[in-house]
């Protein structure tokens, strides 16, 4: 059985990851569909920086993040003039450093299912007098659907494990930053913590694997249910 606090600790990282993904979405999606279907100058400059998260070390994003988002850097200033307040060890930093680490992974799927939609059934959708807006709101976004949740469960299961950028950017604060992995490590620090870190490890795994089959299950069935209007 968990404690209170250790409770505390995955509601924390449900309530990070949940509001990561939510944010991140419609941008992921967006950025999906420019690099599927849009050719312009800088398209590769554009999804090198995209994936940049996956191959940089995790600790350098949070230092790239802290530096950005500091309230002399360019975009802590403008939250500091605009609000009075920062994200800086806040749990609404935490949420951005996990939507940037998982970014890349939903952009990725994304853009594999929008590229498998057939242009041709948009281009005969254009012939027969459909706008732009409805062509991709009837054709491509049905039957890229499935990466579309593919994307936001495997980001969402990637925000649950953030650990490097997080702890570098916002700190390690025991009921505002202080997620699963984070706790997990601060546990590993404390002798005798050996059944605090199996519960929180176990909690941790059950939620990863959980949004993995989650995905699974969820992509199989859009797969099933997709028709053109």
């Amino acid at each position: 059985m968990l404690s209170p606090a250790e409770w505390g600790v995955v509601a924390l990282s449900l309530k990070v990851g949940g509001v990561a993904i939510s944010c991140s979405l419609p941008i992921a999606f967006a950025l999906a569909y420019l690099l599927a279907r849009q050719n312009f100058a800088g398209k590769v400059v554009l999804d090198g920086l995209i994936h940049l998260p996956l191959v940089l070390p995790p600790v350098v994003t949070g230092w790239l993040l802290l530096l950005a988002f500091a309230p002399d850097g360019p975009i802590g200033g403008m939250l500091m003039r605009a609000t009075g307040g920062t994200v800086l060890f806040r749990w609404t930093g935490a949420a951005i450093s996990a939507a940037v680490m998982a970014l890349p992974l939903m952009v990725r799927a994304m853009r594999l299912s929008i590229e498998a939609v057939d242009r041709r059934l948009e281009s005969a959708a254009r012939t027969l007098g459909a706008g732009r807006w409805r062509v991709f709101r009837t054709i491509t976004l049905p039957l890229s659907l499935p990466g579309l949740i593919a994307g936001g469960v495997l980001g969402f299961a990637r925000a649950l494990g953030e650990f490097g950028a997080t702890i570098t950017f916002v700190s390690n604060v025991p009921g505002e930053t202080q997620t699963l992995p984070l706790a997990i490590y601060s546990k590993l620090q404390v002798p005798g913590s050996d059944a605090a870190v199996f519960r929180l490890a176990c909690v941790s795994v059950l939620l990863s694997l959980g949004a993995l089959i989650a995905s699974e299950i969820l992509t199989r069935r859009a797969g099933r249910g997709i028709h053109v209007l």
